[in-house]
């Protein structure tokens, strides 16, 4: 059943004029006034109608690109590509010739800012919605989203996960590209693992992410392949050379040192990201090791400086620019979407050097 401005008027306890007024911002409302009727239009999560050239139509001619943090080259070289894709050129004549307009929103890595967008993109009745990078590992979050997407569907809008996995509940989504994260973790510690390393630290992500959970969990395979696990699933360590942190340099930089602390007879540091790696490779350099001499560093995405750090970063390729394309095209409706709306991309070991087997003695 559609949700009228009545409805929100009589949820409110105000005239739908008033309703009119703090929706359109033309005129003053007093601020208990306007926050009742800003509640009244969450609770029942209605629709605001866009501008007359799209009310004939389910949906305007807006998409919406969430990302965790757009300073970020993991989620910018996304969000550029599918931006390409949903809002690139048109006939060359200056006329609009089917492209959208492609809005950045910067969730911060909030849940709660997450959802705020996307019920901001509902009332714009956007055409298509693409969301970057790991979900949240929360059940009352994941059951939010759900029904947030399914009303998107509904309207249609056309959803597209690009670096995150399908959730579990509903079938919203036109596809999901989803990264081999584990895959390409556990590559990357058996990378180090036939070089003779043994004793590996784990800078990994925040803990409530599903990309962190899968690449900790690849890495944690590749041990327990080797025989390097004591029978606790964290690679016979108790957990003692895994810490966790945001994917930033700062991260990396403190979370190298309490390792080192701890155990400093390791020989390879595995970071989050390539960023978080950067700042594993300065912890390293300031406790006076050079790297790959006395350690070996690793990152993750083979981000685009990574080939440029001193020595260059042994890492795993994920192809960002390419799935953020992929997505923009679905997003679209330009590409069909794969088989049962899920593909896997695979993720590519890039071995340079600042991996080389541990030193001897």
């Amino acid at each position: 059943m559609t949700v009228t401005l009545a409805d929100v008027a009589a949820r409110a306890r105000v005239s739908p004029a008033t309703v009119s007024r703090v929706l359109n911002g033309n005129y003053p409302v007093a601020a208990s006034t306007r926050e009742r009727v800003l509640r009244a239009v969450d609770d029942l999560d209605y629709v605001l109608n866009g501008p007359a050239s799209s009310l004939a139509a389910a949906t305007s001619d807006l998409v919406g690109i969430l990302v965790n943090d757009i300073a970020d080259p993991f989620f910018g070289i996304m969000a550029g590509a599918a931006q390409t894709q949903i809002g690139g050129p048109g006939d060359g004549t200056g006329r609009a010739g089917g492209e959208k307009l492609a809005v950045i929103c910067n969730t911060g890595g909030s849940p709660e800012r997450e959802l705020t967008y996307l019920t901001l993109l509902q009332r714009q009745r956007a055409a298509a919605v693409v969301l970057t990078g790991g979900a949240i590992e929360d059940p009352d979050h994941r059951t939010a989203m759900a029904a947030k997407l399914a009303k998107l569907a509904d309207a249609g809008t056309r959803i597209v996960f690009c670096g995150r996995p399908p959730l579990p509940e509903g079938d919203a989504l036109v596809a999901a590209l989803a990264f081999d994260n584990r895959g390409g973790g556990r590559r990357l510690t058996e990378h180090l693992i036939s070089l003779g390393h043994r004793r590996i630290g784990y800078v990994a992500g925040p803990p409530e992410r599903t990309t962190t959970r899968h690449r900790l969990e690849g890495h944690r395979e590749a041990l327990r392949g080797a025989g390097l696990d004591g029978g606790d699933g964290v690679g016979g360590d108790g957990g003692r050379l895994t810490v966790h942190g945001p994917y930033d340099r700062r991260s990396g930089y403190e979370a190298t040192l309490d390792i080192l602390r701890r155990e400093p007879g390791i020989t390879a540091v595995v970071a989050a990201n390539d960023t978080v790696a950067l700042g594993a490779c300065a912890a390293v350099r300031d406790q006076g090791l050079r790297i790959p001499q006395d350690i070996s560093v690793a990152g993750f995405d083979d981000l685009p400086f990574s080939v440029d750090a001193v020595p260059a970063l042994t890492t795993v390729r994920l192809p960002l620019f390419e799935a953020g394309a992929r997505a923009g095209r679905l997003a679209m409706g330009k590409e069909n979407p794969p088989p049962g709306g899920i593909a896997t991309i695979a993720a590519e070991l890039m071995i340079r050097g600042s991996t080389a087997p541990p030193r001897v003695g």
